[in-house]
């Protein structure tokens, strides 16, 4: 096991990518605590299904958008713990619409959900990592922050915005054995996915050299990567995980 004894943070961990994440997260030996906004049922059924494996996640309620909960995250993985290794900002959220449609208010709340919970969550992570002279940071991204995509600026600027903040922070604290790297998934099998038609998905695949849409575990085996030990000299970073889209 890469990781045990770790101890682990992933936000947005009750379903899809952050669901997988967490599962790779505690099949590696990490203790992995995970954040939910609604979804309490499904959180304590992979609580219980994690459990039953002999591994260990907790979830904890909180929104990721403000700081008081992302320090009531770090508070209770403290306490429980006693210490914090690894962080995934997975968090998010969209509201696509053209801009000439866009209410100001959904724009705020994509920005407050997908980037400024990343400031939130990092910004009180770092104090016991910086204490510790360790950590692992892994904001998730995404492709459309390397391409653009219409409908989606509000998205696209957040997701644009979690890499420049990430290179930023990665100058900050690489100094004190803090690794802070970025994946930008491209299409993953998701909810949102799951809502397309043949057609939507066909020209989707269309797009991807590889010619298909990845499962969310993909990006998971990323994250386990930057995790451990084994990308010790990694930081930084944006790893797109896209079949190929942005060659």
């Amino acid at each position: 096991m890469k990781l045990k004894d770790k101890v682990a943070i992933v936000t947005g961990g009750s379903r899809g990518i952050g669901k997988a994440i967490v599962y790779a997260l505690a099949a590696e030996g990490a203790k992995v605590v995970f954040t939910y906004q609604s979804s309490e049922e499904s959180s304590k059924k992979i609580e219980e299904e994690l459990s039953s494996k002999g591994l260990t996640a907790l979830s904890i309620k909180a929104d990721a958008s403000l700081m008081s909960e992302a320090e009531k995250t770090i508070n209770f993985v403290l306490e429980k713990f006693g210490t914090l290794d690894i962080l995934v900002n997975n968090a998010g959220i969209t509201k696509d619409n053209l801009l000439i449609r866009m209410t100001e208010e959904d724009f705020d709340k994509v920005i407050s959900a997908n980037l400024k919970s990343v400031f939130n969550y990092t910004k009180a992570a770092l104090k016991p990592m910086i204490s510790k002279k360790y950590g692992k940071i892994i904001n998730i991204s995404s492709v459309v922050a390397l391409n653009g995509n219409a409908g989606q600026s509000n998205y696209v600027a957040a997701k644009s915005g979690v890499i420049g903040f990430s290179k930023s922070i990665a100058k900050e604290v690489a100094s004190r054995n803090i690794s802070v790297n970025v994946i930008a998934p491209g299409f993953i099998a998701t909810d949102m996915t799951d809502k397309l038609n043949e057609k939507q998905k066909e020209a989707i695949v269309n797009l991807i050299p590889m010619k298909k849409i990845a499962e969310p575990e993909v990006i998971a085996t990323t994250v386990t990567f930057l995790s451990s030990s084994d990308s010790d000299y990694i930081t930084g970073q944006v790893i797109a995980v896209d079949g190929g889209m942005t060659m």
